[in-house]
């Protein structure tokens, strides 16, 4: 096949996916577009923030040393969990390029490549349920904390499998631009999940009262239900006759190693990004029980702000691939552009609220528990807010310009910038504070000139152009 019929096909195959349904009422690269791709994917991140919020909450209620030991477990989650789902879902990128060239019979094949390496990950990942306790005690925190954070973590533990086959098999409906698919998919776990921890957490409807634990085991469920409602939709007959969904499934080593050198890199991002959070927090903890719940508070808080946005950049990050694999890298760059506008005029928003009615968004928080303790909370919470609306806007640009990088492939200068800036700017001089005994506020100014950081060198490597030659896929001449 030649390259001018590549081209020629992936100009008609590009249409198929978002342009469909908009074609000859929007631009290409412009709002219209863009909404209609990335629409399905902000409501589905908006339901996994109303997870996160419905979790937060209800802990809260219940006793707010719970929730306050809830995020230091869920950091020490995501620690792994972050590198593997990240290198699982960027199934979506050779997808998204696929589609874009018009090479659908290779599409199925892409996304099995994610499920082998799933399943091996997520059971693998059980090696958590053992090793919990000495995670945690690593943190230094309360003996009381502690406990609440071991069970945490080990309830989650056995999410990690049906959260990573879902991912890769996401990566098949988004990727193609079938965005309302996955959000179907994530609806039904959410009501699954929230539905459990109003019965579980608290001990409703005859079930006995598991706190943090009913919250854990909730997640599994969920969890379990969305992988198998997104394995039945990908396994329809349609889909097996033009993408090979089921033909498709046997291991191809190129393939699976090119998902590894692309999809690993993108994980370790992920990874490193967590990772120095993580560290941020146990650190922060060790300044005091208020300390740690108050950075647990405003960091669900601003998870709540931003994971909205989260759909808005992986739509840019589909649309930047499509177009890379049909050829048409300027179209690619006027996406990521768009996207840029309507994620940092959000993210604006976002601060505005932080600045202007920070109490408010506390008192929601405020249960049964000790009230002496959550009046401690809540005394810290405000400035740390406002430090996180200083960040805001830099992590809208941040957020974009990375997952336009991601979808062309340049996995790898993400990667390493990430691990390279932390460090230096966020971790070190926190355990210096620390140390000193310092003022938690000083801390979060550590982290904000993190993402500061981290946005300027994201903007300069997009500006470079140096993405648009790449590619995640093999030459059609090799098919």
């Amino acid at each position: 096949m030649s390259r001018e019929t590549v081209i020629r096909e992936s100009a008609n195959a590009t249409t198929s996916a978002p342009e469909e349904a908009c074609r000859g009422r929007s631009r290409p690269g412009g709002s219209r577009e863009l909404l209609t791709l990335a629409l399905p994917l902000v409501v589905s991140q908006s339901f996994m923030t109303a997870q996160v919020f419905a979790d937060t909450l209800l802990l809260a209620w219940h006793d707010p040393l719970e929730m306050a030991a809830s995020f230091p477990a869920m950091m020490w989650f995501w620690l792994p969990f972050g590198l593997l789902q990240a290198t699982a879902a960027y199934v979506a990128t050779f997808v998204a390029q696929y589609t874009g060239a018009g090479r659908h019979h290779r599409v199925g094949p892409a996304v099995w490549q994610g499920i082998h390496f799933a399943v091996a990950a997520g059971l693998v990942f059980l090696l958590m349920v053992p090793a919990a306790p000495s995670l945690i005690a690593l943190g230094g925190h309360t003996s009381a904390l502690q406990g609440l954070e071991v069970t945490y973590l080990r309830c989650l533990s056995f999410a990690a499998l049906p959260m990573l086959f879902m991912s890769a098999i996401n990566g098949f409906f988004s990727g193609r631009g079938q965005t309302w698919t996955v959000l179907g998919i994530e609806v039904v776990g959410t009501a699954v999940n929230i539905s459990g921890g109003l019965v579980l957490i608290s001990g409703r409807l005859g079930f006995p009262e598991w706190g943090i634990a009913g919250a854990g085991w909730s997640t599994v469920s969920g969890s379990w239900v969305s992988a198998t409602v997104a394995l039945v939709l990908f396994l329809r007959p349609r889909f097996a006759r033009e993408f090979r969904t089921l033909a498709g499934w046997r291991p191809e080593r190129e393939l699976f190693g090119r998902l590894l050198r692309y999809g690993l890199p993108a994980g370790s991002q992920v990874f490193s990004d967590v990772l120095v959070f993580h560290v941020f927090v146990q650190l922060v903890g060790r300044l005091g029980e208020a300390q740690a719940g108050a950075t647990a508070l405003t960091v669900r808080l601003n998870m709540v702000a931003f994971l909205p946005m989260l759909g808005m950049v992986q739509a840019v990050s589909i649309l930047v691939g499509q177009r890379l694999g049909g050829e048409q890298p300027d179209l690619a760059e006027r996406s990521a552009y768009t996207g840029l506008r309507w994620v940092v005029g959000y993210m604006g928003l976002v601060a505005v609220a932080y600045l202007a009615i920070p109490g408010v968004m506390v008192s929601v928080f405020e249960g049964q528990g000790d009230p002496e303790h959550f009046a401690a909370v809540a005394e810290l919470v405000p400035a740390l807010l406002a430090m996180a609306a200083a960040y805001s806007l830099a992590d809208g640009a941040n957020m974009t310009f990375g997952f336009a990088l991601r979808g062309a492939g340049d996995t790898r200068f993400v990667s390493i910038v990430t691990f390279l800036l932390a460090w230096p700017i966020m971790v070190v001089p926190t355990y210096l504070l620390v140390r000193s005994s310092g003022a938690i506020e000083w801390a979060w100014a550590f982290a904000t000139a993190y993402i500061l950081a981290m946005a300027v060198c994201f903007s300069l490597r997009f500006r470079s152009g140096k993405w648009k030659a790449m590619r995640v896929i093999e030459s059609a001449e090799i098919d």
